[in-house]
């Protein structure tokens, strides 16, 4: 009953995932969960900037533990680094990877220069690839790992190594800039409760004086 009534497109449905509105309203609630977050500020930063960090890594199906994992070392909100994953999608992805990429092969002093389509073919064949050869240990197929070895020394670790920099550099300007914009958020929203609370209780006086003067 929740289905739609015409199908989209695989064009149509790439074309939903990448608009802007769509991810405008998705980073809106992410950041209206962040800020009511009940956590002292620091530690929601902390969660936020790991969040950040982890998009840098091409630890792909594993962003979520590893955020997890980093946010319970550094003492910050779990669910925070678990929503800061959302900075990486397919709107900042691609700039992610070709920006890791790049830098990686420079520091490693490899040939670099992958376009991002071959980039995600490059992770789909390696995914399919280790699927196969995890298969193959149970069975009596040959598992082959040369073509994994190749994908590591061209793009995972060249992704990994030079994802390194930006991935801390980013992570601290979203930890900086969440920082007082958690805390100013938080300050506020006390006030709010506090002046409502306060009204409530002047309401109630008022009705009580009321009751116990009568005309």
């Amino acid at each position: 009953m929740f289905k739609r009534r015409t199908r989209r497109t695989y064009a149509q449905s790439f074309a939903a995932m990448l608009s802007l509105r769509a991810w405008a309203r998705a980073t809106g609630y992410v950041l209206h969960r962040l800020r009511r977050l009940p956590d002292p500020p620091h530690r929601i930063a902390r969660g936020v900037g790991v969040g950040v960090f982890v998009c840098f890594t091409p630890l792909f199906g594993f962003h979520f533990v590893l955020a997890a994992t980093l946010a319970v070392l550094m003492r910050g909100n779990i669910l925070a680094a678990l929503l800061a994953t959302f900075f990486g999608n397919p709107l900042t992805f691609p700039i992610i990877a070709v920006v890791s990429i790049e830098l990686g092969a420079w520091m490693l002093g490899i040939p670099g220069g992958m376009p991002l389509p071959h980039v995600a073919q490059a992770f789909s064949s390696a995914s399919v690839e280790l699927w196969t050869n995890v298969v193959a240990m149970f069975t009596e197929d040959v598992a082959r790992w040369d073509r994994l070895a190749g994908f590591y020394r061209t793009v995972f670790l060249p992704y990994l190594v030079g994802g390194l920099f930006p991935g801390v550099v980013t992570g601290a300007i979203a930890y900086a800039a969440s920082l007082p914009a958690i805390s100013a958020y938080q300050k506020a929203r006390i006030r709010r409760l506090k002046k409502r609370y306060e009204k409530r209780r002047a309401l109630e006086a008022q009705k009580a004086d009321a009751a116990g003067n009568p005309h």
